[in-house]
């Protein structure tokens, strides 16, 4: 039995009492009301059911359902019952040996599954439920030598492939739980199955971490683990079923604990779909076959109070399988949705609890007041709110299946095999396509996306979550002594040190930009470099989330384009002409091109232009075709290359941490991912620039990390070619519309960037880049006299700092970038993109047509 935290007996009356009018009044509750009405009973529970109906009642009006209580028509596919975890009720986990011993294997083959799912598509089920243990392979040998038999990297990869399969040859819609999911395992498994869940169960860590506790030994069942795929779900835009598991020996605060993290989580990205609240139920051969079960009023009150926490458009469900008939309490306590019942096969989970008959489960919704409706396994706000939550090589699959109008199923919907395929024509020319210079002359059609009030998340969960980052750290160090190590030898320099040097200001900042523009001459000497380049963005349209951006653009959106091959070829033949050695392309995460589609634009430039350095395709955009690919991130760079990719830039670096970084976007990849992608660059030979953007929601300390990761990779792997400052512009960023970033750094930030770029890694990655994008002329002068050593590109066209709102255009001459290296006292020197030696018909093309571009690259339609 769950009993109090805070004492061994009940709430007191007043108490309980409190929290039923504040639920009865719609007041907002707090974590100690919910855990007294959690212990609610008799004429009080009465009461607080009351309330958490009249507030489902309300959802189900605003979406258009009234009245209405749900269900998934579906099949359940154990795909493994092996597991590395040992959760002590669990009666679905098995070991090789018992397989075995029954005829099993390790997996279930294609066939096997394929079978169930024709079975269930014949008897009209739409969902195929795919339900397996976490990572077998990680701790039994026989899963290991199974998927290398078979041919696949890990478990999510099999998980993918019968998921196309199913998709192909039966007309189910898979619904995956394969357990704890890294973010590239969303990206992975986002094509192929329109929904996904993990039950969170609780957020109980002593449950975990204490010997005896259920989740003892579980590594997968850590609750910060599995809060942390919650998150990860919502960045990537999966619609995605949670919930608790009650009775397993949580108090009543840690139960209300868990409800309020539920909601944290969907209220900040929302993308939970729906929450099962499901019931302990004790089971034989298990470690807690001697503990009771959740009594029904336990499970009642649970239901209700998360009714009154989630609120009137969360979708609740309850597993009917687990009462015994009692539907009409569960209906009257504010569940709206029956989830997954199977006329076909049983529920592997719970097997001793048979699923209700359909035909049983209408006639008791009838009796409660409500009609039964069929739903897809993605939910109907899902269905109709489209991109980016479906993937569209998915949406030919759920809309065969929904009704367009409510979302729902269609109950006699033929449910039939679809082809899982790339959109068609993935690369025709559409937009304003013209954006790279019109941008210069009529602007954007709007300072913000259609979609900005949603697409981002919840502002105000951001600014709640920002807040604490933002909050400058106390520096006690002497900053004469840091400086007087940094003249001596800044590989020395100790974080503190470091972090007291990136605070300075006055003098010491004067100081601090002598020492490093004396690192720099030492190291590099004085030649300012640049290279003659054209910046190509391919497409604009993306819905990755990034709240720092404002060149991503719906495909819908006034702004938004998209270039075919035919365009991308053709401006990089332009900047040959005109004296280019590189074309650096990179766009948005468009959700209709093939991962293939970076493959197609490398080998275009290339065949055009075989001279061409081609500098291509940010991290972010190697994981979206890794992932759209299903090739493993080494496979994909490998088959670039080969295409004809000889560098990649390290943008979607923005700050390397999480801390920072969730603040910016919503579903970029994380540091991890990115540290992965260019350390695999690096190890295949391909090099990469790094880069760091800051002013925005970041402090120094954040600076410091970044610096210190770049170098230990940079010892590493020895890859980067340089590193770039890029100073966030705040003009049409979407996080500072909302109040949350502040307005880019000052002069003192940019100075004092640069100036620790200098030492912190040197001497490591020698150069160090300033942008005339983002500080203009005079700035970037600056910056060379306080460090930097490199002024970057002609680029030609750039459209996304000028969509964020760069003042300073899209074009510099050679002789303005002359100008600036003399303006801070030096000798300019073309490069190319290694830092090698420019052939001299390339710097004669380059100065033949200086200074007359706007005119030599006119707009291509």
């Amino acid at each position: 039995m769950t009993t109090s935290a805070t004492s061994g007996t009940g709430p007191t009356e007043n108490a309980m009492r409190r929290a039923l009018k504040r639920a009865r009044d719609g007041v907002a509750l707090d974590v100690t009301e919910a855990a007294v009405l959690l212990q609610a009973r008799g004429a009080d529970l009465d009461d607080l059911t009351t309330s958490a109906a009249r507030v489902r009642d309300a959802g189900l009006a605003a979406a258009g359902r009234p009245g209405v209580i749900t269900y998934s028509k579906s099949v359940f596919i154990p795909l493994t019952r092996l597991c590395r975890d040992k959760c002590h009720y669990c009666t679905f986990v098995t070991v090789p040996g018992k397989l075995r011993r029954a005829g099993h294997g390790m997996f279930m083959s294609p066939d096997e599954v394929l079978d169930i799912a024709r079975k269930g598509a014949a008897a009209g089920c739409k969902e195929a439920l795919i339900t397996l243990g976490d990572k077998p392979e990680d701790r039994w040998p026989e899963a290991r030598e199974w998927l290398d038999a078979h041919g696949y990297d890990d478990t999510i990869a099999y998980v993918r492939a019968i998921s196309i399969r199913i998709l192909e040859e039966t007309g189910l819609l898979p619904h995956l739980n394969p357990g704890v999911m890294s973010w590239t395992d969303f990206q992975r498994l986002k094509p192929v199955a329109p929904s996904m869940g993990m039950m969170l169960e609780t957020t109980a860590t002593r449950l975990w971490s204490e010997p005896g506790g259920p989740h003892h030994g579980s590594p997968d069942k850590e609750p910060a683990v599995r809060l942390r795929v919650l998150e990860d779900a919502g960045r990537s835009s999966v619609p995605f079923t949670s919930g608790l598991l009650i009775g397993i020996g949580e108090t009543y605060e840690e139960r209300a604990d868990g409800l309020f993290a539920l909601r944290r989580v969907s209220r900040a990205y929302h993308g939970v779909q729906e929450l099962i609240i499901q019931n302990f139920r004790a089971k034989p051969d298990t470690a807690m076959r001697g503990m009771p079960d959740a009594e029904l009023d336990e499970l009642i009150a649970t239901i209700a109070v998360a009714r009154h926490i989630m609120g009137p458009a969360a979708c609740l469900q309850a597993p009917p399988n687990l009462v015994d008939s009692e539907y009409a309490r569960l209906i009257g306590a504010g569940i709206d949705d029956w989830g997954g019942v199977s006329p076909l096969t049983i529920d592997h989970v719970n097997p001793e609890r048979p699923w209700p008959q359909i035909d049983l489960l209408r006639e008791q919704s009838a009796e409660a007041g409500f009609e039964l409706r069929e739903r897809l396994c993605v939910y109907p706000e899902f269905v109709q709110r489209g991109e980016p939550w479906l993937d569209p090589r998915l949406l030919p699959h759920v809309r065969a299946l929904a009704d367009p109008e409510t979302g729902l199923a269609v109950p006699d919907a033929v449910v039939e095999g679809h082809p899982w395929q790339e959109p068609e024509e993935a690369f025709t020319s559409s937009g304003r396509t013209d954006l790279h210079a019109s941008i210069d002359t009529e602007g954007r059609t709007s300072d913000r996306r259609e979609d900005y009030d949603h697409v981002y998340g919840d502002w105000d969960a951001l600014r709640e979550a920002a807040a604490p980052g933002m909050v400058p750290s106390r520096i006690d160090t002497d900053v004469r002594a840091a400086l007087a190590t940094a003249a001596d030898d800044p590989t020395r320099l100790t974080d503190d040190e470091a972090l007291a040097l990136l605070h300075a200001d006055g003098p010491a900042l004067d100081a601090l930009c002598r020492i490093a523009d004396d690192v720099r001459k030492s190291a590099v000497g004085d030649d300012v470099t640049y290279i003659v380049t054209r910046n190509i963005n391919f497409t604009n349209v993306c819905y990755t989330g990034c709240r720092f951006c404002a060149f991503a653009q719906r495909r819908t959106d006034a702004d938004a384009y998209t270039l075919s091959l035919d365009q991308v070829a053709d401006r990089a033949a332009q900047a040959w002409d005109v004296g280019a050695v590189e074309v650096c392309m990179q766009g948005g995460i468009h959700p209709d091109l093939p991962g293939t589609a970076y493959f197609d634009i490398a080998r275009a430039v290339k065949e055009r232009v075989p001279g061409m350095h081609v500098h291509a395709f940010s991290p972010m955009e190697v994981v979206n075709g890794a992932t759209r690919t299903g090739m493993s991130i080494r496979e994909w760079l490998t088959a670039a290359k080969e295409a004809g990719l000889d560098s990649i830039p390290g943008t979607a670096a923005e700050i390397l941490d999480d801390e920072v970084r969730w603040i910016l976007t919503k579903g970029k990849l994380p540091t991890a991912t990115w540290i992965e992608v260019v350390t695999t660059a690096h190890e295949l030979g391909i090099r990469s620039s790094s880069t760091m953007m800051y002013g925005h929601v970041d402090q120094p300390r954040h600076w410091l990390g970044h610096f210190r990761t770049l170098s230990r990779i940079q010892q590493q792997t020895g890859g980067f070619t340089e590193f770039v400052t890029l100073p966030f512009i705040h003009t049409n960023a979407p996080v500072y519309l909302a109040g949350i970033a502040r307005p880019g750094p000052t002069t003192r930030d940019n100075r004092a960037v640069i100036a620790m770029a200098r030492l912190l890694l040197h001497p490591h990655i020698p150069n160090i880049q300033t942008s005339w994008v983002k500080l203009g002329t005079e700035g970037a002068a600056e910056m060379l006299r306080s460090g930097a050593n490199d002024l970057g590109g002609t680029l030609m066209e750039e459209t996304i700092s000028r969509m964020a709102g760069s003042s300073y255009g899209s074009y510099k001459s050679v002789k303005d970038l002359i100008a600036v290296a003399e303006a801070a006292g030096r000798p300019a020197k073309p490069r190319t993109t290694l830092y090698g030696e420019v052939p001299d018909e390339r710097q004669r093309a380059a100065a033949v047509s200086d200074g007359h571009l706007p005119e030599l690259l006119p707009v291509l339609e």
